[in-house]
Parts: C-alpha cells; structure tokens; sequence
C-alpha cells in the first residue's frame, strides 16, 4: 500500500509499551537513499522528557515498528525519563 509522507504528519505516536511520546511534526529523508532517516516529534509528552532549551526530537527510523493510524515505536529501556525502572 502507498501513501504520501504528509500523510504521516499529525499521527501520534506510542511506545510499544502504550506510552504517548508525541505527534509527528515533520519527516527527515535521505534523498540520495530514498529512504526516511527519522521522524521529528512535535507536541512532545513532558512527563516522558525533561527537554530544556527545546530544539526538537528525532525518533531514528529503524526503532519504527508500524505506522498506520498511529505510529508505534519500539520501546527502549531508559530513553524515556518518566517510563519507570520496572525493567532493571
């Protein structure tokens, strides 16, 4: 199935552990590869990220699990501050 890149923009996104990260804001390509590299988070969960001086967020590609009416990501043990210690 195709879609187009914008359609991506707005989707929120979730770990795979049902945590709310943020919502697409744009989509970094690697033109030369023809491939997405990363997607940028806007409107960004504050209780998962103590962000100062804000610049933006990348979620690398390849930790991207599916994308359909949400995306979802694999959760990583430690990257979100508020995702608890119950995996240590």
């Amino acid at each position: 199935m195709e879609s187009q890149i914008t359609d991506l923009f707005g989707l929120q996104i979730y770990t795979d552990k049902g945590m709310f990260v943020g919502e697409v804001d744009d989509v970094v390509i690697d033109v030369d590869n023809k491939k997405i590299e990363s997607i940028v988070v806007g409107k960004v969960n504050d209780q998962l990220f103590e962000l100062k001086n804000y610049k933006g967020l990348k979620i690398p590609y390849r930790i991207i699990s599916a994308i359909e009416d949400i995306v979802l990501i694999r959760h990583l043990p430690g990257a979100f501050s508020g995702s608890g210690s119950e995996e240590e």
